[in-house]
């Protein structure tokens, strides 16, 4: 048995089925032992960061983690940012790093880097393999580590002579680690809190899945404590049947408002709320310096079941009565509402929604409260190019699910690679592209951030119309059928039509 045998047969017995790969020379015993070793999916990107946010999507939609396997410190460096993103989802991702053998490291070889330095800005978990006996007990070590809780970004350097040489020592992986429920002090605490007028919770991490959202609400209805969702959340319940809870805005000069009034913050698998960027004259820090934050739940700990203790005996939360939206069918111009309309009406029940519309967000994700039950899963760490990627991952994950990708024509440019994967795979996704031929979210930061000068230089960095995007055809390039829609009708037709097919789909909506 080789290392790469005895490190791809300590994934399978470690419960990991799956690897997203963009090998190279380092990594080609890996390869040849897919041949020889039975349960371990293989799944070439043609991109790194299409490794990474399929990894991150796979575990988001699945709870388990997957493998990424990567070539030398430029692989790993080009699937840093979707990396960043799971690192920020708390995902468990295993990722596999080929190295130079360690006799060829002594020259400078054109590809040789610093491995570990690319790999500790995403991975508190670094582990080097020392031998080819090491093999197998160091990737057990990164299952374990992978699986956290909570779940992390862990990596694994694994150079090519002891991958190629034989070795009898198979790994053996360790028993996962659960949550821990929080101690009692937190619970009680908790629950005196909840009897002070201008106290509110925080949800994060697990705790906005559908039993997380179904105690909180049976909380605020029984307390009239206030439920607010954070930012940067793996995947949100969500639906007409599912307790609806708002996100703490995007920008500051709405979040700071909207969280003013609050004395006692109860933090659930979250942290006190912060800004994304600085801005002239703005707090980091969101919540105000006289609220008192007190954590229920910390990463790593089971805020699901300590919400559901609190709510214990508690009725159910009345939800209001929604009207099924109809999906518009008039010859107008395609606008934001439209969409939101349509995806309202026709999703289908339990679908995921991989959410990278970015500046299209808040219109369209308004109407989906009006949808079948879904679960979406917007950009956990801000880096952008995720969409795309985390679609294909959660589609290998959940093939039973209809996978949903709402993606921005600019942040789609980042990993287009992933339509190649999604034809290659005959994965069951819809991507719609809101093409509004500009970074939109630019156009508002060059205003908020107090930048001078905004000429007809600075004009052309935000457009991206010139030449227009054709992505009906850079899809079907790619092998994914496609079909362009610039009136309500249209995309609701595509739409309806597109969800009755098996199979990768994209639907570009050009908008008004």
């Amino acid at each position: 048995m080789t290392g790469g045998e005895s490190l791809l047969r300590t994934l399978v017995a470690g419960g990991i089925d799956t690897c997203f790969m963009n090998p190279g020379t380092s990594e080609m015993h890996f390869v040849a032992a897919l041949e020889r070793v039975p349960g371990l999916r293989g799944v070439l990107c043609l991109y790194e960061g299409v490794c990474s946010g399929a990894a991150d999507g796979y575990a988001r939609a699945s709870g388990r983690p997957a493998a990424t396997l990567l070539h030398l410190g430029p692989g790993l460096a080009n699937g840093l940012s979707n990396f960043h993103n799971a690192r920020k989802a708390r995902s468990p991702v295993v990722s596999i790093v080929g190295e130079h053998a360690t006799a060829h490291l002594k020259v400078e070889a054109p590809l040789t880097s610093d491995i570990q330095a690319f790999a500790r800005t995403v991975s508190r978990h670094v582990r080097t393999v020392t031998s080819a006996d090491d093999v197998g007990p160091a990737a057990a070590e990164t299952i374990a580590a992978a699986w956290g809780p909570p779940g992390e970004v862990a990596m694994l350097i694994v150079p090519a002579n002891f991958s190629w040489s034989d070795t009898l020592v198979p790994g053996a992986p360790a028993p996962r680690q659960f949550p821990r429920l929080p101690a009692r002090d937190a619970l009680e605490g908790a629950a005196r809190l909840l009897r002070v007028p201008g106290t509110a919770i925080l949800l994060g991490g697990q705790s906005v899945n559908a039993r997380g959202l179904d105690a909180a609400g049976r909380i605020s209805a029984a307390t009239g404590t206030r439920i607010f969702i954070a930012r940067n959340v793996a995947k949100i319940a969500a639906g007409r049947a599912c307790f609806t809870a708002p996100q703490v805005p995007y920008f500051p000069e709405a979040a700071i408002p909207f969280l003013a009034e609050i004395k006692n913050l109860i933090l659930v698998e979250s942290e006190r709320p912060v800004s994304f960027f600085a801005y002239p004259g703005t707090p980091s820090y969101m919540t105000a310096d006289d609220t008192s934050h007190f954590t229920l739940a910390a990463r790593g700990e089971d805020g699901v079941t300590a919400l559901e203790i609190l709510a214990y005996g508690l009725p159910g939360a009345t939800l209001p009565q929604v009207q099924i939206p109809q999906a518009p069918l008039g010859d107008v111009a395609l606008t934001l509402d439209h969409i939101g309309l349509t995806l309202a009406a026709l999703l289908p029940e339990n679908a995921l929604i991989s959410d990278e519309m970015v500046s299209s967000a808040g219109k369209v994700l308004a109407h989906l409260r009006t949808a079948a039950f879904h679960e979406f899963m917007p950009v956990a760490g801000g880096s952008i190019g995720q969409g795309l990627p985390l679609a294909t991952g959660a589609a290998i994950a959940c093939p039973d699910r209809k996978v949903i990708a709402l993606e921005g024509d600019g942040s789609g440019m980042y990993t287009l690679q992933s339509l190649w994967t999604m034809a290659r795979e005959k994965l069951d996704i819809i991507t719609v592209i809101f093409a509004n031929r500009r970074y939109r979210i630019l156009d508002i930061e060059m205003q908020r951030t107090g930048a001078r000068g905004f000429g007809p230089q600075a004009e052309n960095m935000l457009d991206i119309g010139n030449p227009d995007l054709d992505w009906a055809g850079i899809s079907q390039g790619l092998g994914v059928p496609a079909t362009r829609a610039t009136t309500a009708r249209q995309f609701t037709e595509q739409f309806q039509d597109a969800m009755k097919r098996a199979g990768p789909h994209l639907i570009e909506a050009l908008l008004v």
